[in-house]
């Protein structure tokens, strides 16, 4: 496979060390945000493939997940108790716009602090990616993009200011949180798959596979076609099953539920040598059938694959199951995995 010849697709990295003079606004969110995916004053732990994975709890995902989505609906309960008077539509946007963003930006301090402890997969061959040169630019805008859009579709078709935090459908959310993230990504599933083998939608996607061994940052790294299908098309897809399953779906679930597949969608692309399993609801389910994902999945369908790949789903493991595209794992393996060294997922 040779991606070479055009300057577009070149993925060198070097502009953090380059004079910041020379640095335009975009350099500048980066660093003013600090949301790089590595320190490069700080060393990264190397392993080799055959030492054994340390694990985190899939509860202390979930306990990190429900932290973060809650506090602004705390906030947002308060404030219709205080004045008496809910959110009109604009300022929910810009309330959970902002939340939203925010709770972003803390994951990826976290996953780096992490990542500086842990170190990354196949990290004895490669470092992580950095945000490429030719797309500093291209990845700001992936960013603002994904936390500003979503909001506003959320809102426009969900958000009633005759409803308030205190009002969501609590007794459906637990079913609703985790049957949102399978759904969800039986429709990416089918998409990113399509995306793969059709020639005419593969020229959307090679893109975002420019990138073997990605970071965070780059979880949208890709061209415009593939962009709106990932921040809109596939979540949108998700609501109107949902809703055509009769589930009650309102504006704060959905938040809830975004929540935890934008957790995963960073975690996923985050490489860190870690056993950690997106946080589901109905984990137990999954479980069942060994469909449950981990961050090397998807980091083997960027190393592993191109055009031809495996490892489609991004939530979960069950439709690669179900349609026979997993591939085997290399350091997560069953015999690899230290259920002695246990790391927690700091809240703060």
């Amino acid at each position: 496979m040779s991606v070479q010849g055009n300057p577009k697709d070149s993925m060198k990295s070097t502009w953090r060390r380059q004079d910041r003079g020379e640095w335009t606004i975009f350099h500048w969110f980066y660093e003013l945000l600090a949301i790089h995916p590595v320190s490069l004053d700080k060393e990264v732990p190397v392993h080799s493939k055959d030492e054994k994975v340390p694990y985190t709890p899939e509860w202390q995902l979930h306990r990190w997940v429900i932290v973060h989505s809650v506090v602004p609906l705390i906030l947002h309960h308060f404030y219709t108790v205080y004045t008496g008077h809910n959110l009109s539509p604009f300022a929910a946007f810009v309330f959970y716009s902002v939340a939203f963003k925010l709770i972003a930006i803390h994951e990826l301090h976290v996953l780096r602090r992490i990542g500086h402890k842990l170190g990354f997969l196949d990290g004895d061959l490669h470092e992580r990616d950095g945000v490429p040169d030719v797309g500093v630019a291209k990845v700001v805008h992936s960013l603002v993009s994904t936390s500003s859009i979503r909001p506003i579709f959320t809102v426009l078709l969900s958000y009633r200011s005759s409803h308030a935090p205190a009002d969501m459908a609590w007794g459906w959310l637990p079913l609703e949180a985790g049957l949102y993230g399978i759904i969800l990504d039986f429709w990416f599933y089918w998409y990113h798959r399509m995306m793969h083998e059709v020639d005419a939608l593969w020229k959307y996607h090679r893109t975002h596979h420019l990138t073997k061994h990605p970071n965070p940052l780059l979880t949208l790294y890709a061209d415009f076609g593939q962009e709106f299908f990932d921040i809109a098309g596939i979540p949108l897809m998700a609501f109107f099953t949902m809703k055509a399953m009769g589930m009650p779906m309102g504006f704060y679930e959905w938040w809830v539920s975004h929540q935890y597949v934008v957790f995963a969608e960073l975690a996923g692309h985050s490489g860190l040598r870690l056993h950690a399993v997106p946080p589901n609801t109905l984990s137990w389910a999954l479980r069942l059938f060994n469909a449950e994902l981990i961050i090397e999945d998807h980091d083997l369908h960027h190393r592993k694959g191109w055009k031809s790949s495996a490892n489609y789903g991004k939530q979960t493991r069950l439709w690669d199951r179900v349609f026979g595209t997993c591939r085997d794992r290399v350091e997560c393996t069953p015999d690899n995995i230290n259920w002695d060294h246990k790391v927690d997922m700091p809240l703060f």
